[in-house]
């Protein structure tokens, strides 16, 4: 009898023990997951300030030899060309037969409560993993069933997807959610590698055919709303060619297309190609360029716009004062999110 009480007396502090050791590890689990969470949120926000391109002269021209563009250092070099290299061996799965779809990643949320989440899949086009980004609005985690449209957005010549966060994009969006002034939409900044080709497809990555799989992945992995009418692209110099060519080519899929300091070398006859689509299908187009742009010539907007026009498209066009600069986009990053977003069909 005696034996049987120390043996229950010894039970009982062991689990004494083992409740204080708990309760001492507890906190400092939870500690070193917010300390985790605390570097995340510091990495994704420890970027450069926008700056202008340090000789917009130098720029590359690819369709009309022209791939002009913003430079800026790029953090998802190195993480890409290990991906490229890694990838180039394994045949990456067709994005229509991804089971279970990738999950969205988060990075940050802002005080407004949006969130910038991050989304890898086995690119076929590309030949490697490929890791984007994406905007999700406030209230998108507890909305459990509601869906968004969605803007899609190409970044410019040697820029990372993380350039539209840099442009403002996150602030600017919660703002205009805020206010009412448009309804909450989810923002899609692809990645690729950096040096997109002016978002086409050649001999090697197939730029254009990865923008697709972006959208089947999106659709599979969001509560987007998965129709052309909620649909959308738009880009930045390079990334503004490319959100033309991709709109035209996939008029099906895309019902708004803007290209901000952009241009349009060998688009005419795709374009013709669209008319009796068009009519059928209607494109809402907004183009702008920098007066004092050395690089990608604001007078091509009003004529592209014009023969979008006749075309059948709803196309706008303007010429506002700036270089090609991050500082113009920076600028006008609000109106042209207010053109898309009214657009878009939730």
């Amino acid at each position: 009898m005696v034996v049987a009480r120390r043996g229950a007396a010894d039970r009982r502090a062991r689990a004494r023990r083992l409740g204080a050791e708990r309760s001492h590890a507890a906190p400092g689990a939870r500690e070193r997951r917010r300390r985790l969470s605390d570097r995340a949120a510091r990495a994704a926000r420890a970027q450069p300030p926008p700056r202008s391109p340090a000789a917009p002269g130098e720029a590359c021209r690819a369709a009309r030899g022209r791939r002009g563009d913003l430079r800026d250092p790029d953090p998802f070099a190195a993480v890409a060309a290990r991906l490229r290299t890694a990838g180039a061996a394994v045949r990456a799965l067709p994005v229509d037969v991804l089971a279970p779809p990738p999950l969205a990643v988060p990075i940050a949320t802002d005080r407004a409560g949006s969130t910038i989440a991050r989304i890898s899949f086995h690119s076929r086009a590309l030949g490697w993993r490929d890791t984007y980004l994406v905007y999700l609005p406030p209230g998108y985690r507890r909305a459990g069933h509601r869906r968004y449209p969605v803007l899609y957005l190409l970044h410019g010549d040697a820029q990372p997807a993380s350039s539209f966060l840099r442009l403002g994009l996150q602030p600017a969006l919660d703002r205009l959610i805020r206010h009412h002034t448009i309804a909450p939409m989810i923002a899609v900044m692809l990645q690729a590698n950096g040096l997109p080709d002016n978002w086409r497809d050649g001999s090697g990555p197939q730029y254009k055919t990865y923008v697709g799989e972006v959208r089947a992945v999106t659709d599979q992995t969001l509560r987007t709303i998965p129709a052309r009418s909620a649909r959308g692209i738009a880009g930045y110099s390079m990334g503004g060619f490319g959100a033309m060519n991709v709109a035209l080519a996939h008029l099906g899929s895309y019902s708004v297309v803007e290209s901000w300091e952009g241009f349009f070398d060998n688009l005419a006859p795709e374009l013709a190609a669209d008319r009796r689509l068009l009519a059928r299908m209607p494109l809402h187009a907004f183009v702008w360029g920098g007066r004092q742009d050395a690089v990608a010539s604001a007078k091509e907007d009003a004529p592209w716009a014009a023969a979008l026009r006749a075309a059948g498209a709803r196309a706008r066009s303007a010429v506002w004062t700036g270089t090609h600069s991050f500082a113009t986009i920076e600028r006008h990053l609000t109106q042209m999110l207010i053109y898309a977003g009214r657009l878009l069909r939730g």
